[in-house]
């Protein structure tokens, strides 16, 4: 595991090696078949970053996003106008026919504008160039707006990922011996992301994955009621994606936690990052992170959570309080188990923690079942085309708040990554149970008073009372 972690903080893309994944992402994203299910503009933002943190010239990068912008729909253009009929038989587009019609009515009412629209709207970006070769449109006219679109597109996609990393380079001025670690934390964010979206997307009932599943067990001794065990009694979100995460998050936390008892103390990445975070002077980064752990503590918790809870006995939701009571209080009783069962030391312990232990970090693992609680349940009011969002917010919030534990020093990084996966856990558990049965919409939901109310109890709590 040791050697495995090294091997991952070392590497480090070469300029050309990170110029090729951005051609590779930016053409990815505009192919039709593939782009609709992948997260184009997390991982442009993230290979972007990087170049920019890297120091490579803007110029290569913007470069490198026209041309694969410009092959990616070029090529989906050119199978649209080959093939045409047997494209409503490929996969993706032979299960969600509604794609096409949404990019053709998107074609038809603005015409040859639509190549050049269509690549600033996510939800048909892929697919217009496909419908443009499927309604033949003149090549001519689709290469001057191809090229045209992509021109607008590249600058207007890498210029804030890429001032990202060298603002990101320059403000923190870090030590050549941490770089390694911020490009293992940015690979290691984007990979998951990547997967994360696509094992959602095929755990649904038209994915892959859930097709899969439902054939096999369909088709073995026993599996009809294995699959009657383990399906919903709606079909709007099948549990397959719950149940594959509880399992993996369930592996891996065993798994990892038997390497941290192995360990008898800190790990190799641990007492090598603990070094260099202690070695900088960053007084910003050291207030943002006491900030955030104020806000991730228990009485940060109980006001970010108040609004929501009064909401939902307000509104006799009675369920959906009793999970998110029921993972909230299950995530702290882990954690104060976890914590006396493994008896781990912190790195340093200040005096409100003083009499507190380090695995796993129950900050990490709260966060982690807030938020992901929340964006769970959001998303099932949503359109399921909408639905990646909370979740892409819900990482937003937690990776810093977790990240601020090693900036104070009272955590290990395998602390944290420890937490994280209890955490998953948590969530997949609530998330099962909250699908075993058909529940009552919780919508309408005032979202934007319900975050207000929280923002302002949550910095109530940061300006007037102490760190526990």
């Amino acid at each position: 595991m040791g050697n495995a972690g090294d091997w991952l903080i070392q590497w480090a893309p070469s300029p050309g090696l990170l110029l090729l994944l951005i051609f590779t992402i930016a053409l990815v994203e505009s192919l039709a078949l593939i782009g609709v299910v992948v997260p184009g503009v997390v991982l442009i933002t993230a290979a972007a970053s990087l170049a920019g943190h890297y120091d490579i010239a803007v110029g290569w990068v913007i470069a490198c996003a026209f041309a694969g912008a410009v092959v990616g729909d070029g090529a989906s253009y050119a199978i649209g106008y080959r093939y045409r009929e047997q494209v409503t038989a490929m996969w993706p587009l032979s299960h969600h026919p509604e794609w096409l019609a949404r990019g053709a009515r998107f074609f038809q009412r603005h015409g040859p504008l639509s190549v050049l629209l269509g690549r600033f709207v996510g939800p048909v970006r892929p697919i217009v160039p496909l419908v443009a070769g499927i309604l033949r449109m003149p090549p001519t006219t689709f290469t001057w707006a191809n090229l045209g679109s992509a021109l607008l597109w590249a600058p207007a996609y890498i210029l804030p990922g890429y001032l990202l990393g060298r603002t990101w380079q320059q403000w923190l001025a870090l030590p050549d011996d941490l770089h390694p670690w911020l490009t293992a934390l940015g690979v290691t964010v984007a990979v998951l992301a990547l997967l994360f979206s696509l094992v959602r997307h095929h755990a649904s009932p038209q994915g892959l994955l859930y097709r899969s599943f439902a054939w096999v067990s369909h088709h073995l001794p026993g599996g009809r009621r294995l699959w009657q065990a383990l399906a919903p009694h709606h079909e709007e979100e099948p549990p397959l994606a719950s149940w594959l995460l509880l399992l993996g998050a369930l592996t891996a936390l065993s798994a990892w936690t038997l390497v941290v008892l192995q360990a008898d103390g800190p790990l190799m990445m641990d007492t090598r990052l603990h070094a260099l975070i202690g070695g900088l002077e960053l007084p910003g980064l050291l207030a943002l992170s006491e900030t955030l752990a104020e806000a991730g503590d228990t009485l940060g918790v109980a006001a970010l959570a108040l609004p929501w809870l009064v909401w939902l006995a307000s509104r006799r939701h009675w369920a959906a309080l009793g999970h998110v009571s029921a993972g909230l209080m299950a995530i702290a009783t882990l954690n104060t188990l976890g914590k006396e069962v493994i008896g781990r030391l912190r790195p340093d312990a200040p005096d409100y923690l003083a009499h507190s232990l380090s695995y796993p970090s129950a900050h990490t693992s709260t966060a982690v079942v807030l938020y992901g609680m929340a964006a769970a349940f959001i998303a099932q009011t949503l359109p399921r085309r909408q639905r990646f969002w909370p979740y892409w917010v819900a990482i937003a919030i937690v990776v810093p708040m977790a990240l601020s534990r090693i900036v104070l020093g009272v955590h290990w990084l395998s602390d944290l990554v420890g937490g994280a996966l209890l955490g998953l856990v948590v969530c997949a558990m609530v998330q099962l149970a909250w699908l075993r049965r058909d529940r009552t919409a919780l919508t309408p939901c005032p979202l934007p008073a319900l975050l207000l109310a929280s923002l302002a109890l949550v910095s109530a709590r940061i300006l007037w009372l102490p760190p526990v």
